[in-house]
């Protein structure tokens, strides 16, 4: 789910310059390298896809995918890399993981009165099969990463990475076990699936490198669903689940791990984010106990700063010396921190602007000319505040039309991208008030959010792969 993450293009670097707004880097427009885009906050800053569709018009191409996936689409030049889970409906034999080890100490509610789903609320039972998830698997499943030509959208290789049985389910009506979104700069791909490990390709599908982080044991088998991020030579990636948790950094090169910091959380699915300040570089985890710093070049903790709610999921994003971290299970929260602070900021004034109405569950907010635009719960009902003052512009505005919303909002050539899971999809102008330029529906459900390349937009359903252009 969001999956939820900055990058180094080839001699171009591009996080979010503290003090200014984030620069474009080289050929942003014609690719979507990662979770949320080129800049790392929802937007394409020279893309230019088109305001209206149908499945009969300005569909360039739409192909079947095989398996499922929320994971995100991502494209670099003429490639579009696609993760999914392939159920092969053969008996499971010895490939079975192993089981997950119980965590070392209580983490959040107990089995049997939990918390609800991104879809629904909590019933009965324990971690195999308890809560919204679905009982634990006993079919191999191969976990692939797909290369797509993006002018046709035929498939130009398929490479499975694992085939194994899950040790644990996933959300029983709306996960998959390919939630997290690839990454790559134009050199190597890669692809995470969790409890399947981290996998480095080259751009022709030959794996470079491997490595495996453990099994997650996720809160009432809700499923996995954070995204790493990949920022000049590193790899950072968050695991926080049911037992121990840490954040890590890798050389993309070699996987070689530059250092763990270890965590004390529970369950959480958000992607961090790589942001530069004064000169120090800053990874940022948003989950439910804290917010948490850290420096990307020891792993040391800078600041953290309380006031999330349960089961995050939403990524953050940043600009201006400010980063903005939302959540909003069983509550609100929505803190504008300054980026220029060491320690526990909790309740003090490094927190610019709070706002604790109509927060998203699930999607995550796009940051686009100083305007942050957010969802309530899973609910197409838009928000829109000034990022540096937290003035409000767009009060929970309903869009009957959608229904329910996973996709995380997407911006590109002053509009907003709106997708309901139910295929409804809006378009509205970027503007301090509302201005609904469009309203286009597809035979589809989407749960995972669009990707933006030059005319082109990428929408996955849950069975098809739609290339979107004039």
């Amino acid at each position: 789910m969001s999956s939820l993450l900055r990058f180094l293009l080839p001699g171009v670097l591009f996080g979010i310059i503290a003090g200014s707004a984030p620069a474009a880097p080289a050929s942003a427009g014609q690719n979507w390298p990662q979770w949320r885009g080129p800049l790392t906050n929802g937007l394409s800053p020279d893309g230019n896809p088109p305001v209206t569709w149908s499945e009969t018009s300005n569909v360039k191409w739409k192909v079947k995918l095989p398996g499922k996936g929320s994971a995100t689409p991502i494209v670099w030049g003429d490639q579009i890399f696609i993760q999914t889970a392939i159920a092969t409906g053969q008996k499971a034999a010895a490939t079975a993981e192993p089981p997950a080890a119980p965590p070392p100490r209580p983490k959040g509610e107990r089995a049997g009165g939990g918390p609800e789903g991104p879809g629904g609320k909590g019933g009965p039972g324990g971690r195999r099969g308890g809560g919204m998830g679905t009982a634990t698997p006993t079919e191999p499943y191969q976990f692939v990463l797909l290369s797509l030509d993006r002018k046709t959208g035929k498939t130009q290789w398929q490479k499975t990475l694992q085939d194994v049985v899950p040790h644990e389910g996933h959300h029983a009506t709306e996960g998959t076990f390919a939630s997290a979104s690839p990454m790559t700069d134009g050199k190597s791909v890669f692809a995470f699936f969790g409890s399947r490990g981290l996998h480095c390709l080259d751009l022709q599908g030959n794996v470079k490198w491997q490595k495996d982080f453990g099994r997650m044991r996720t809160k009432l088998t809700f499923g996995e669903g954070s995204s790493p991020v990949l920022f000049d030579d590193k790899i950072v990636l968050n695991w926080d689940h049911e037992g121990e948790d840490f954040v890590v950094a890798l050389d993309k090169t070699t996987g070689k791990e530059l250092w763990r910091q270890s965590r004390e959380e529970e369950t959480s699915w958000g992607t961090p984010l790589v942001v530069t300040q004064d000169g120090t570089t800053q990874v940022i985890t948003t989950a439910t106990r804290k917010i948490r710093s850290y420096d990307l070049a020891t792993g040391r903790l800078l600041w953290e700063c309380a006031g999330m709610t349960a089961n995050s999921i939403p990524s953050p994003v940043a600009a201006d010396g400010l980063v903005f971290a939302t959540s909003g299970f069983r509550g609100s929260a929505l803190l504008a921190i300054k980026l220029d602070r060491s320690g526990d900021l909790t309740g003090t004034d490094a927190i610019a602007w709070s706002y604790k109405k109509n927060t998203p569950y699930v999607p995550s907010p796009l940051l686009y000319e100083g305007r942050l635009y957010f969802f309530a719960l899973n609910n197409a009902t838009l928000t829109s505040c000034d990022a540096k003052t937290g003035r409000l512009l767009i009060d929970a505005h309903r869009f009957p039309e959608m229904q329910g919303v996973y996709a995380s909002p997407v911006g590109a050539s002053d509009r907003v991208y709106l997708v309901g899971r139910n295929g409804a999809a809006t378009v509205i102008k970027l503007s301090d008030t509302l201005e609904v330029l469009a309203t286009n529906r597809l035979d589809e459900k989407f749960d995972a959010s669009p990707a933006i390349a030059g005319r082109e937009m990428f929408l996955r359903g849950v069975e098809h792969l739609y290339c979107l252009a004039e």
